[in-house]
């Protein structure tokens, strides 16, 4: 268990082309008994719309998946998606977690439309850049982390030291 004693699921949301992905390998890596989920892939189908009912099985698969990574005891869990920014899809997969006694901590990366184009551009992505992601409010008690002009060692490095030293504005489940 960690040193605190509770264990910790890490949610790391954001505009897709943010950085979340690269930004949670990195810091996943930083940590001994930890696990990675990235729930995108849970929600990767084609054509996607948000309006498919189909995707509420996907948001299954992320709180299956979170419950055995927290029922085996990792110490920290992290968890990207670009869909829990959403805070109703949050609270879904939240509440079908079968795990107990851990605390949770959040973040929203962000960053510019000028930035986000040039990452998207980088990403060798044909289909149009959109901002839709990024203008929608941030899930209410996230930590807001911009990116512009940072490394991925400096976000990690800011999300380390909120990880590690903030308890009061962590939530218990």
């Amino acid at each position: 268990m960690s040193e605190r004693g509770k264990q910790k699921l890490i949610i790391i949301t954001g505009s897709p082309c943010v950085g979340k992905t690269t930004v949670t390998d990195k810091l996943f890596t930083s940590y001994e008994n930890s696990a990675f989920f990235d729930g995108d892939w849970a929600w990767c189908v084609n054509p996607f719309s948000l309006d498919d009912p189909r995707l509420r099985d996907g948001d299954k698969t992320m709180s299956f998946a979170l419950s055995t990574y927290l029922n085996s005891k990792f110490d920290y869990v992290f968890f990207s998606s670009v869909v829990v920014l959403g805070e109703g899809i949050r609270r879904n997969i939240l509440h079908d977690i079968t795990a107990e006694d851990y605390s949770v901590i959040a973040f929203t990366l962000t960053c510019s439309e000028e930035t986000l184009l040039e990452r998207h551009k980088k990403r060798g992505d044909e289909n149009e850049c959109s901002f839709f992601w990024l203008h929608k409010e941030p899930h209410p008690g996230d930590y807001m982390i911009n990116t512009d002009n940072k490394t991925v060692e400096q976000v990690v490095e800011e999300m380390k030291g909120i990880i590690d030293g903030n308890d009061e504005y962590m939530r218990t489940y």
